[in-house]
């Protein structure tokens, strides 16, 4: 560790041992009693189920995996049984297993090539609701398990790609929506009884119906639209009058809704420009619940105990990891159960992220995410240019442990939200419908013009880099816009986009047809495809390059990195590569970060430092 001095104080450099050595907590589920809370940790180096007292702090690790991420989904409403999720290196092929209080496994979803996914309980608790591709690869149907014999029926059959929204506390309906393209989706019921899937979507144009929960009667539906408004707001529809009203309307994306087990509150979440804002809807009256004490930071996966006393959910912060809390509605007092920041680290040493926007080629304002490293008194630091996953993804003010440790090291990051991304409304989102790698990079271009009029920025010295979508757009940075930027660091990043749609993974189907009306139809615009694909225009790459890329990637294969490396490496370009035999599309295992995020700062020290 090594210090430097900024304004009369001392600031600590870390090591990413020091940043690993920090937990990664997610997911959160309240036992019947109320009183413990399972969740995720990578404290072992993979992911395994974990959980903590909420009266003494007392957390207990369930699982013991050594390979495999484990993903718990929820404990048993009746006994302190859970399931969980987990696949085989990254390959994304989840099965559902359950494990009882003893710490044995029982896998349920058991053929090799099934996917599957947990969606609900049943009101009464003595069965569940999954989604499995098991009899068509292509598309989820909806099953009912049993918890007292584990033997499953099939509900709903999937055959024209629906996504599952809600199943009706009486069981006999369920809500589904079909998406037409990335603006538009249409609602769906489903009878259990008859069979029959009516369409029930009303209204002109283009505009998103999602459905999210049902009423404790069965009768009425909440879903989400964004019919006449540029926001998603919260709707609900009684199935049996017809009559619609409005419940909550933003001037954000509401982005989920859901009530307690007794339907005393209703819980939904706003992503207020980038920060997640939860609200809690108390039925009884018509207000929202003020909790008291709440921490600086953004709630996510909040939950309710089933005798709807206590609340549990995760906070983070730009400079602060997930954390789990526990809130007694009773005696309003708020508990932290976990401390998941390395104890060694100094939190003011990290770098807070501050909500900016700038204006576009064309005057559109982009917003966009900065976090200003530490720096002496008239030093300039090199930056990045940081594009998120998507495309439509949005880059938000979560604790991004790899920006801490880069700041940390003296670079500045620029986190780009340029339009296509979500959150800023639909007309921002379908802006770059159909000229990405186009419209889109130019927004990030001037996020690097932004850059350079900081005074504590050295404007010869700006990279740029992203994963997925992002690392598309870093390629694309390096040939179509060869002379702006200085390097570039490509996370599992699309070369070709003529191979990766037509090779989207099967449970994708669903969404084949919206992302080829947002990227292009590699069958039919085969010319355009290859226009905005870097593959095809990689002798125009001059600037050094790092590549990182999973193995057992399902979405962006392998060979897209290959190709390109290869090509580089035949033109004598500067290039990387880092490839992980047990990953998928994103890096989960603590000693693959450490290689990862290591050798992105080698790297950019040799060619942007």
């Amino acid at each position: 560790m090594n210090n430097y001095t900024k304004e009369n104080h001392k600031v600590n450099r870390y090591s990413i041992d020091d940043f690993l050595n920090s937990e990664s907590i997610m997911y959160n589920s309240l036992s019947y009693k109320g009183d413990k809370v399972l969740y995720s940790s990578d404290k072992t180096g993979v992911y395994n189920a974990f959980s903590v007292s909420i009266q003494d702090k007392v957390i207990k690790q369930l699982t013991a995996s050594t390979e495999n991420n484990v993903f718990p989904v929820s404990y048993f409403p009746n006994d302190d049984r859970f399931l969980y999720l987990s696949d085989k290196g990254g390959n994304e092929i989840f099965h559902l297993y359950v494990c009882n209080e003893n710490g044995e496994v029982t896998e349920l979803t058991t053929d090799e090539k099934e996917r599957a996914i947990f969606y609900s309980w049943s009101q009464d608790g003595q069965s569940f609701f999954y989604g499995s591709n098991k009899r068509d690869p292509r598309f989820m149907d909806v099953y009912e398990m049993s918890v007292g014999t584990f033997k499953s029926r099939v509900l709903f059959e999937d055959k024209e790609g629906y996504e599952f929204g809600a199943i009706s506390p009486d069981k006999k309906c369920i809500a589904l929506s079909k998406v037409i393209n990335s603006n538009h989706s249409t609602l769906y019921l489903y009878d259990v009884e008859t069979g029959e899937t009516k369409c029930v979507s009303k209204g002109e144009g283009e505009f998103q119906s999602q459905p999210q929960t049902f009423s404790q009667d069965s009768k009425e539906l909440y879903y989400l639209s964004d019919e006449g408004y540029e926001f998603l707001y919260l709707k609900k529809w009684d199935t049996v009058t017809g009559e619609e009203q409005v419940i909550a309307k933003e001037d954000w994306d509401i982005m989920n809704a859901r009530f307690s087990k007794q339907f005393t509150y209703l819980l939904y979440s706003t992503n207020v420009d980038a920060r997640t804002e939860i609200s809690i809807l108390d039925m009884r009256s018509g207000q929202k619940v003020q909790m008291n004490d709440v921490p600086v930071g953004q709630i996510t996966s909040i939950k309710v105990s089933q005798d709807e006393k206590t609340i549990s959910f995760l906070l983070n912060s730009p400079t602060s990891p997930n954390n789990l809390y526990a809130y007694n509605l009773e005696s309003q007092e708020m508990k932290p159960l976990t401390s998941t920041l390395n104890p060694s680290i100094e939190e003011s040493d990290l770098v807070k992220a501050e909500v900016i926007r700038y204006s576009s080629f064309d005057g559109l304002e982009i917003p966009a995410i900065y976090y200003k490293p530490h720096l002496v008194e008239g030093e300039k630091a090199p930056a990045l240019v940081f594009v998120h996953g998507g495309p439509g993804g949005q880059s938000r003010l979560d604790y991004n442990l790899q920006f801490q440790y880069l700041a940390n090291q003296g670079y500045a990051i620029l986190a780009v939200n340029n339009r296509g991304s979500s959150g800023y409304g639909k007309t921002f989102f379908k802006a770059a419908d159909l000229k990405h790698g186009e419209i889109d990079l130019a927004d990030c271009v001037e996020g690097k013009t932004y850059l350079q009029t900081l005074a504590h920025i050295d404007a010869d010295r700006i990279g740029i880099f992203g994963g997925s979508y992002g690392g598309y757009m870093v390629l694309a940075a390096l040939a179509f816009r060869p002379d702006e930027f200085k390097v570039g660091v490509d996370i599992f990043g699309v070369s070709n986009w003529e191979r990766t749609l037509k090779s989207i993974p099967s449970w994708w189907e669903s969404f084949r047809d919206a992302l080829y009306q947002k990227l292009g139809n590699p069958y039919t615009q085969t010319d355009y495809i290859r226009s905005i694909s870097p593959l095809f225009h990689a002798d125009k790459i001059t600037k050094p390059l790092i590549v990182l890329q999973g193995a057992n990637d399902p979405r962006v294969l392998k060979v897209e990195s290959d190709e390109i490396v290869e090509i580089l490496e035949k033109n004598q370009v500067p290039v990387e590569y880092i490839v992980f035999d047990d990953e998928g599309h994103g890096f989960t295992k603590r000693e693959n970060r450490k290689r990862g995020y290591e050798g992105i700062v080698t790297f950019l020290d040799r060619y942007l430092r």
